[in-house]
């Protein structure tokens, strides 16, 4: 007798996840999971031609922000347009619970500063009927989605919670602090959240330009709490660290906590655009954490880490210039027309920035502010930065990004490369992605809504470093294993992943002569008619969760199959 099974996906070079060989065959799937592997004889109530097409498994994004869209949405894009299955947020430590009523302006405060989502957003579509993380996690578990989440406990709540007034304000965390959060870390985990994420960066600040409630905070207090995860047996300690202060005294608080819990560590690092590779010794330093017994993960942008500028965006060239206040509240056509006055002109390619948030000020470093355009390019020659081309046209940067606002009535991007173009090209990001313990990530889905747009690193990286390899490429079989188990296991979800009889079926049939990334666009589909920023790509033939198909041809198919993953 015939075997029928839910699903077929015929003739794929299947990359499996693990880094293996590829292999030509089929992929049966049953029941959610993976039934058999190789030349399928029986039949599938759907059928999937994957012939000239890769079959891989579903992406884990290690780090996302749909702390708020996992309960307002049902889609999580853009993370679910990318081959993306599993999506971990709560990262950086900012996040929505634990939180009791009088605290939840102060949290959205620190979300808008953070990641830039727009108060009135969160405000407005969340429900707040939590109090606890356990509650929170409730609430989330509740809710439809096309694709599965998981959750850190997030520092800022969990240190307010438990402190009060003093924990907003930055205090020392006294005996009894400390015992409470090791308490509630430990009750956060065995309701199944993934581990604990904190951040120590100096320019995350609040939407008012404060520090954040855990900037500074003593490593004794992140000790105490990832002392819960020891407590609980589980969960992942998650933490943007502050380069900027120096990497021999920062990635000591991975030294420490790692030791003090054994639990282990993911962390964000990047190269800077000029100056020494320190981004080496820190991989020295993590060889150092392994051979000493423990476990530490970094988390590499395999493209520079970009800012996105324009007008109708968070952060723009010109919009901390004086004169800029005169004309900031119009519309955008009204805006390019004032822009058209000389008078105004003058001024503008004049005028010094004003104080601000940090963010703004990466508009206005020329020699790595490039025009982006469709398709978008995240690896554009020097030369064609602003500072590149007025040195070609014998003007100011200024005037050459003023003028591609003109030309292109106001709708033209800008892409600041923040960091991973060390020299200009992608060398550093492919060597670190090269390491045995870095994973790619940062991709920030549901965050920087204006601003930052990387949750499409996966079809990047498949596009950049294997359809089109030049001197940095990855085989197939490497990239993926690095999107999907290598990913999965650095935060503990050691079955996800993989292509394997008994799996859990998620799973990609890619199109990758065809996978194309397009321009970032806006969208207004937020709650509060907000906005934010989109990007699409073509070539995704299907995307699956579950066995349940809930992207066919680069279109939800409206199933929504996502489920919360309570603890690693």
């Amino acid at each position: 007798m015939t075997e029928i099974y839910d699903l077929v996906i015929r003739g794929g070079t299947i990359a499996d996840g693990s880094g293996g060989d590829l292999i030509d065959g089929d992929i049966a799937v049953s029941d959610g999971r993976i039934a058999d592997i190789g030349q399928v004889s029986g039949t599938g109530r759907e059928e999937i031609d994957a012939s000239g097409k890769i079959v891989t498994p579903g992406f884990i994004d290690v780090h996302t922000h749909y702390d708020g869209q996992c309960i307002w949405a049902e889609e999580l894009s853009p993370s679910s347009s990318h081959g993306v299955t599993t999506a971990i947020m709560g990262n950086c430590g900012v996040g929505f619970a634990p939180c009791r009523k009088e605290d939840h302006d102060m949290l959205i405060n620190v979300m808008e500063g953070v990641e830039d989502i727009p108060g009135v957003v969160m405000a407005d579509g969340l429900p707040w009927n939590w109090e606890t993380f356990p509650e929170y996690l409730d609430t989330v578990d509740k809710g439809k989605r096309d694709i599965d989440i998981a959750a850190y406990l997030p520092h800022s709540p969990l240190r307010v919670y438990a402190m009060g007034a003093r924990g907003a304000s930055r205090e020392p965390a006294n005996d009894d602090d400390l015992a409470k959060m090791r308490t509630l870390a430990r009750e956060a985990m065995e309701a199944g959240a993934i581990g604990f994420a904190t951040s120590r960066l100096s320019i995350h600040k609040t939407a008012d330009g404060g520090a954040i409630p855990t900037f500074e905070a003593d490593v004794a207090e992140l000790e105490a709490i990832c002392g819960g995860m020891k407590d609980a047996g589980t969960g992942t300690f998650q933490v943007v660290l502050d380069a900027f202060v120096g990497w021999d005294k920062e990635y000591q608080v991975i030294e420490r906590v790692v030791e003090s819990s054994g639990r282990p560590a993911t962390f964000t690092l990047a190269s800077g655009n000029d100056g020494p590779p320190r981004w080496r010794k820190v991989l020295d330093m993590i060889d150092r954490t392994h051979a000493n017994g423990g476990k530490a993960t970094a988390q590499i942008m395999p493209r520079p880490i970009g800012l996105i500028a324009g007008l109708e965006l968070t952060v723009h060239p010109f919009i901390l210039c004086p004169s800029w206040a005169k004309i900031a509240d119009l519309p955008i056509d009204q805006q390019v027309a004032a822009m058209r006055n000389p008078g105004l002109r003058e001024a503008l390619l004049s005028e010094e920035f004003e104080p601000g948030h940090p963010f703004n000020a990466l508009a206005r470093d020329w020699n790595w502010l490039f025009p982006l355009d469709n398709p978008p390019d995240y690896a554009p020659p020097k030369e064609m930065s602003m500072a590149g081309q007025a040195a070609a046209k014998g003007c100011t940067p200024q005037e050459i990004a003023y003028d591609r606002l003109l030309e292109t009535d106001g709708k033209g991007l800008f892409l600041a490369a923040l960091g991973n173009y060390e020299n200009g090209t992608l060398a550093s990001a492919h060597e670190m992605l090269s390491h045995p313990h870095c994973i790619p990530g940062l991709g920030d889905g549901g965050a920087h809504y204006g601003a930052i747009c990387d949750a499409s690193y996966s079809t990047y990286l498949l596009t950049q470093y294997v359809r089109n390899p030049g001197a940095e490429s990855f085989e197939l079989a490497e990239a993926v294993h690095m999107l999907s188990h290598k990913a999965a296991k650095a935060v503990g979800l050691d079955e996800r992943g993989l292509l394997k009889p008994g799996a859990k079926a998620d799973i990609n049939v890619i199109n990758l002569e065809k996978l194309q990334l397009h321009l970032p666009e806006i969208v207004r589909d937020l709650p509060a008619g907000g906005q934010r920023l989109h990007q699409r790509a073509t070539g995704y033939d299907a995307t699956i969760v579950s066995g349940e198909i809930i992207r066919r041809f680069d279109q939800s198919t409206g199933a929504r199959p996502g489920r919360l993953i309570r603890g690693a």
